[in-house]
């Protein structure tokens, strides 16, 4: 079943690359329980169905960077961006994306939480196995307040702009 607004954010985890070591977290890959990362907080979310795809790379995630203050400006604490790709895959795909340290780029490397949210899709046609919709979400404290989910192949309503129109 598909997540809806007023559901709570499923349990399950992500994984970040760190590329700096701090306190609780090691450089490299690091796995997160997703209700630890959302408790007390708004947190944007846009999922996409891969790294250097080109609606992914050419517009969901610029626009993401692009906004950023504005969002944080209206009480976001965190934007994540969810793909089924590794951890690796990720950082290097942030590091290309200047999201580092504005955009976390968050693993979902078997699709596991994608299938809990219930936004996952085959892909298998591409020769990309199951990934994850194209979507936008708002959570607060863990709850969806705002849920954009794209019809497929279209990129209209989980952009940037939309979302930060919907706060």
């Amino acid at each position: 079943m598909t997540i809806k607004i007023g559901d709570k954010l499923p349990e399950g985890t992500l994984s970040e690359f760190i590329e700096t070591e701090t306190e609780g977290c090691s450089l490299g890959p690091n796995t997160f329980n997703v209700q630890d990362l959302v408790k007390g907080k708004k947190i944007a979310i846009f999922g996409l169905p891969g790294a250097y795809t080109p609606t992914c790379s050419a517009q969901h995630v610029p626009g993401y960077v692009k906004h950023a203050a504005e969002l944080k400006a209206k009480g976001v604490d965190e934007i994540w961006c969810i793909s089924v790709n590794d951890a690796f895959v990720m950082g290097a795909w942030g590091r290309d994306q200047k999201a580092t340290g504005v955009v976390r780029m968050m693993a979902d490397g078997n699709a596991a939480y994608s299938k809990a949210l219930g936004l996952d899709a085959d892909f298998s046609k591409f020769g990309m196995g199951t990934r994850s919709q194209r979507y936008s979400l708002l959570a607060v404290d863990g709850v969806v307040t705002q849920l954009n989910i794209e019809q497929g192949g279209k990129f209209e309503v989980s952009n940037a702009e939309t979302l930060l129109g919907q706060l």
